[in-house]
């Protein structure tokens, strides 16, 4: 039987997390990964199941996610059948493909990231436009005590006191590379960029950063938090509805 080349594929995606239980695949569940999977296996007519950046708990949203697959088919061939068109024909509409970009045989969607991208929302008066899309809180916060607590992450590496317990990953050690806060009206938003993320990290982050801001604690105890490298010192996992991948960055030469 004749070998057929294999050509590898990052697709851009963007998603609405509410009725999914996160990117990846899970028995009984409904997954970003295995709506996509399915319906590229349907389009393609072969066997196909995506890769993608990172993993998103339920409810996450994604404004600019990348996965990759494997296929047979050509550039050439899948622009004759405008695969991004064709997707977004049968995905829901609460997920969007945005672009498909031919790669490396081994480029890798997550291990090939460079940086990685989170917003995490805080809605703090009562709005139906933004329920499923932010936390409420409408306690009284201290804008500018988590600003210099989020100041306070740039001088650390390992963030073992924000991971979930019992992962597996062979350190805690995490590059922050950006981390602010800014305020529109009702809305705050939470920006932070690493060179990676534990599981559940930044949700753990903007749960203590808002015990600073409702004066629970002091930016001394921000930073004996993490040096403890006890999740259970943290503050709480704030509500996934708010959190948003924003985006990973990848080194140009592993496009074609």
């Amino acid at each position: 039987m004749e070998k057929k080349d294999i050509y590898r594929y990052f697709i851009e995606l963007s998603f609405d997390g509410t009725h999914y239980h996160g990117w990846q695949n899970q028995p009984n569940s409904v997954t970003i990964q295995q709506t996509l999977s399915e319906a590229a296996s349907q389009v393609l007519r072969e066997e196909v199941s995506f890769t993608g950046c990172g993993r998103t708990d339920a409810g996450v949203h994604a404004i600019n996610y990348t996965a990759h697959l494997d296929t047979v088919f050509s550039p050439d061939h899948l622009n004759e059948m405008d695969l991004v068109y064709k997707l977004n024909r049968i995905i829901p509409s609460d997920i969007a493909v945005t672009n498909i970009k031919l790669v490396k045989p081994d480029a890798h969607a997550r291990f090939s990231a460079l940086s990685r991208s989170y917003s995490y929302y805080i809605c703090r008066r009562k709005d139906p436009f933004w329920v499923n899309r932010a936390w409420l809180m409408e306690r009284d916060l201290d804008f500018d005590a988590m600003q210099q607590a989020t100041l306070l992450l740039f001088s650390f590496e390992d963030f073992e006191a924000f991971s979930k317990v019992n992962t597996q990953v062979n350190h805690f050690r995490c590059k922050i590379l950006e981390a602010e806060w800014t305020k529109d009206d009702q809305i705050w938003k939470f920006n932070i960029k690493a060179d990676r993320f534990l599981r559940n990290m930044v949700r753990a982050i903007v749960g203590t950063l808002t015990d600073v801001g409702l004066q629970k604690i002091d930016l001394k105890q921000m930073e004996d938090i993490i040096k403890s490298k006890n999740r259970s010192n943290a503050g709480y996992s704030v509500p996934g509805c708010g959190l948003y991948f924003m985006g990973a960055e990848y080194p140009q030469e592993i496009y074609l």
